[in-house]
């Protein structure tokens, strides 16, 4: 077995709100039928890489009910596979992964049975079309030790990435994380691939040192440029990647899946994005519906108007309602006359007759003013919101909410309902 993939499925995802509250940021919806970690997996399978281990940590129920035994992917093989590595107890009683190369370092068995030659160490929340191969096949030109994956950024947002500086032959000689000052605009996409006999051992090393925190970018690379004998490597990504950690950034790469030519091609055939769905009768549009610049999914019915709008599996949107700039997730209703702009509707979500949100000014969160920082509303999972209500932008409806936790018919700009 020449390469294993590990993907690390465990985030939290704070800076996703509600929309991380029950599940983790590799199994929140995106495009219109799939969940964030879809595109890591698929990036594997089309790379030809069928050893793939998920190592799972925060609220993994969602997560490996859709991962299930890999059969969408074509993992679901007798040799290598896919296997799902959630936390177990060990002789330490560390049973809870502490940091990204801890998990990786307690499932060192895992890897070891099928004696690999390299690792991949991957991201599961991260949207992005690539090749692996590229990256294996840059990392053995340079007979490297280890190559990180990286891409160049604006200057100016360099400070929220961790930070490769090159020489002229590409190896890493210094590493800045979220520098305030940054001597490069090559941002580490947290993508690396490394020879597993060395990563073995600086995993262990890593593991005994009481100063470490256990994290790839912080302790391992940080550790790894400074030793003058390792040859570590920049891998420059110049293809579509987007950290949709932020409400902004997740609301606006969706989005943007609606243009004519979108950034991300789901439609390429030579590179096929999978997903586990539920299979679904075609999407039906109403005679008197409207649909322009639009993403509309597989059971959807629509008899309103819907403009610029990702809609999802079985999404129902009744005559009279108007949806602009939104996310609408699977089953989730739009009743007749409700109005919905700049919007993300979770799950299952129920939007009354003559609900209006997304109305009005902006105003800073009342509730989590570090999180929810837009104009964009999030309506949570399995909530109702009944008839008459109007809602103001940079609202939130938390997840479950039910008509009777509404105290009146008016949730300012910035509110909350929970």
């Amino acid at each position: 077995m020449n390469t294993v993939a590990l993907i690390l499925a465990g985030g939290q995802g704070t800076r996703l709100g509600i929309l991380t509250e029950d599940i983790a940021k590799p199994a929140v919806p995106f495009g219109g039928k799939y969940r964030i970690i879809d595109f890591t997996l698929s990036n594997c399978v089309n790379s030809g890489i069928y050893t793939v281990g998920v190592l799972t940590q925060y609220r993994p129920h969602v997560l490996i009910n859709h991962i299930g035994i890999g059969r969408p992917w074509d993992l679901d093989r007798k040799d290598g596979g896919l296997t799902i590595l959630p936390p177990f107890l060990g002789r330490k009683e560390s049973d809870w992964y502490s940091g990204t190369a801890n998990a990786v370092y307690q499932n060192i068995r895992y890897v070891d049975q099928y004696n690999p030659r390299y690792v991949l160490v991957l991201s599961g929340d991260h949207i992005y079309s690539m090749d692996y191969n590229e990256l294996l096949d840059y990392h053995i030109s340079k007979r490297a030790q280890g190559t990180v994956a990286c891409m160049e950024v604006p200057i100016n947002e360099a400070s929220r990435f961790g930070i490769m500086v090159t020489d002229a032959d590409g190896r890493i000689v210094e590493f800045q994380e979220k520098p305030k000052e940054p001597k490069s605009n090559l941002a580490s996409l947290g993508i690396y691939v490394f020879n597993w006999p060395f990563l073995r051992d600086v995993l262990i090393e890593d593991e005994e040192d009481p100063k470490s925190t256990h994290d790839f970018g912080r302790d391992i690379i940080t550790k790894l440029v400074s030793e003058n004998d390792v040859k570590l490597y920049a891998f420059r990504f110049d293809g579509y990647w987007k950290d949709v950690g932020t409400l902004e950034s997740y609301w606006e790469s969706n989005l943007e899946l609606t243009h004519p030519l979108p950034p991300l091609n789901l439609y390429d055939p030579n590179w096929r994005f999978y997903t586990h769905s539920e299979e679904m009768q075609p999407a039906y549009i109403g005679s008197k519906a409207s649909v322009v610049d639009s993403l509309v999914s597989e059971g959807a019915e629509i008899y309103g108007t819907v403009e610029n709008a990702v809609l999802f599996q079985g999404v129902f949107v009744e005559e009279g309602a108007v949806v602009r700039n939104s996310i609408i997730m699977t089953h989730a209703r739009i009743e007749r006359g409700a109005q919905i702009e700049d919007t993300i509707v979770c799950e299952r979500a129920v939007i009354g007759e003559d609900v209006k949100i997304g109305i009005g000014e902006d105003a800073p969160s009342k509730l989590d003013p570090k999180v929810y920082t837009g104009r964009i509303t999030v309506v949570g999972f399995d909530t109702v919101v009944p008839a008459g209500v109007s809602i103001g932008k940079n609202a939130v409806i938390g997840n479950g909410v039910r008509p009777e936790n509404f105290a009146s018919l008016t949730v300012e700009p910035g509110g909350f309902v929970l």
